[in-house]
């Protein structure tokens, strides 16, 4: 414990958001980062409690307290070993995680938390600009070969690990680069996508191959690729969109967010075809539209933020559920995550610019004219025994030129599963055993959203390690030296 009256003595003090109408005109990263001086005041902070509940709350057992203290000393390169002894992929994690860490912090009971994700990203920032951060190809090779279907955040994490342990790795990507939502999903403003592309360098220089717009299960069958390896990991993410089968459903104007997205990351790319990744090849805008997102998550708030920075004339939100309560409910206790209200910084700025979310509202059919969506009708509801009721008098008619779906996802695509054969529950994620993270194919792994439904880049990077484990024990027939994850029953 660096200052044990630092959490006295100083207040939170985190990362500085660009004002709204700056952000809007670019998509590169929307926040001013504080000096190393004030990133180790911050840190002067954490209590280095007996028992650190921050390490509990984080799907990966960070080393929190650890690398806390080290950036109050001053010490980043050793802060950066410990950072990265749990976590892959560090600035990813510190730049869109939502911290479940923090919400279970023992400051945080009656103070503003640590700022843990600031610390994070600051250690590892620091470590690609003084070079610590360097391709570390293994020793020795143990002559198996594994492949990995699908190169999101689990498949990388997968990847990095096993190749670590010697073993050969190819990952199969089916769009024309790696990352998956990382590098398509995410906004750039949210997550540069240089970022991603650096570590997929790294991962390629430490040996790691990488085949790029190669859909296994279309362009190679499956049965092909498990006779060719020792080893197959399926991280192929929940990709299959949660559709609104309502009558106009098929006029023009109306896309899920995950046709959208991508588009505009291509475009900050400097890609010449933005919808080159379009089942249907159409190039999708909001600029001068009005535009509404159903879905009040992440995604729709991504789709927000994106439309904004388009030049959308108007957006406006609508979320089915409830809104959350401004403080914990006597049924969500310290410290488990905290299920309040949070303003993202898309909803922010859609507020500034005049839209709003409209909660406890369901869409009840679309409108348009010569095949083109102008709007869509809805209804208020109200919530009984976990069911939405729609409220008689309520009906509304809003005006829309492009509607977006963000209403989650329903789990992994099913051609590729069609061929394996594995078992899926009724989710339709893939089944694994609890321990050896097998499928029921001998042989076939799985990690990521894939297996445990849609969820956090924190989650598939802590599976994709965890699953590296259990692979490297199934080739080896011995324990595995890679770490273990440590994982508490609480866990956002």
């Amino acid at each position: 414990m660096g200052d044990p009256r630092g959490f006295i003595k100083h207040g939170r003090r985190d990362k500085i958001m660009q004002p709204v109408t700056a952000r809007l005109q670019h998509f590169e990263e929307h926040y001013d980062y504080p000096s190393e001086e004030k990133v180790k005041t911050q840190a002067a902070r954490c209590m280095d409690c007996g028992v650190p509940f921050c390490m509990t709350g984080c799907p990966l057992g960070n080393l929190i307290p650890e690398w806390n203290d080290l950036v109050y000393r001053g010490q980043w390169k050793q802060a950066l070993k410990a950072l990265h002894a749990t976590n892959n992929f560090p600035e990813f994690t510190g730049r869109v995680c939502p911290a479940p860490c923090e919400t279970s912090c023992v400051l945080g009971i009656n103070e503003p938390a640590v700022t843990i994700k600031l610390h994070e990203v600051s250690i590892v920032d620091k470590g690609f600009e003084e070079g610590w951060i360097k391709a570390e190809p293994p020793a020795r090779r143990s002559g198996k070969k594994v492949a990995i279907i699908g190169s999101g955040p689990a498949g990388l994490a997968c990847a990095q690990q096993l190749n670590r342990a010697g073993h050969q790795v190819c990952v199969y990507e089916k769009s024309d680069r790696a990352g998956g939502l990382l590098m398509y999903g995410i906004p750039h403003y949210k997550l540069q996508k240089d970022r991603v592309q650096r570590r997929i360098d790294q991962l390629q220089a430490e040996g790691i191959e990488f085949r790029y717009s190669c859909a296994v299960g279309t362009d190679l069958p499956f049965d092909e690729l498990k006779t060719s390896c020792d080893a197959v990991v399926i991280a192929t993410g929940a990709e299959q969109p949660r559709d609104l089968p309502l009558a106009g459903r098929e006029l023009d104007g109306i896309h899920f967010a995950m046709e959208f997205l991508p588009q505009q990351n291509r475009v900050n790319c400097g890609d010449s075809d933005p919808a080159a990744l379009h089942p249907k090849h159409k190039t999708i805008s909001a600029k001068g539209k009005r535009v509404i997102v159903i879905g009040g998550g992440d995604t729709g708030s991504d789709c927000i933020g994106t439309a904004l920075r388009q030049g959308a004339s108007s957006v406006v939100n609508f979320e089915l559920l409830s809104q959350p309560p401004e403080n914990r409910a006597a049924n969500n206790p310290w410290p488990q995550w905290s299920r309040i209200l949070r303003i993202s910084s898309s909803v922010e700025e859609m507020r500034v610019m005049g839209g709003d979310v409209h909660y406890e509202l369901t869409t009840t059919g679309f409108i348009g004219r010569n095949r083109k969506v102008t709007g869509l009708e809805t209804a208020r509801v109200r919530w009984e025994n976990g069911r939405p009721h729609p409220i008689e008098g309520t009906e509304k008619i809003w005006k829309a030129e492009l509607v977006l779906l963000a209403l989650g996802f329903l789990g992994p695509q099913t051609e590729l599963l069609e061929q394996c054969g594995c078992a899926t529950d009724q989710r339709s994620t893939i089944v694994t055993d609890a321990k050896t993270r097998m499928t029921s194919v001998p042989g076939v792994f799985a990690a990521g959203d894939c297996r445990r439904g849609q969820s956090l880049v924190v989650w598939a990077i802590s599976e994709g390690r965890e699953v590296a484990r259990c692979v490297d024990e199934y080739l080896t027939g011995n324990p595995s030296l890679l770490p273990e994850v440590r994982l508490e029953a609480f866990n956002y």
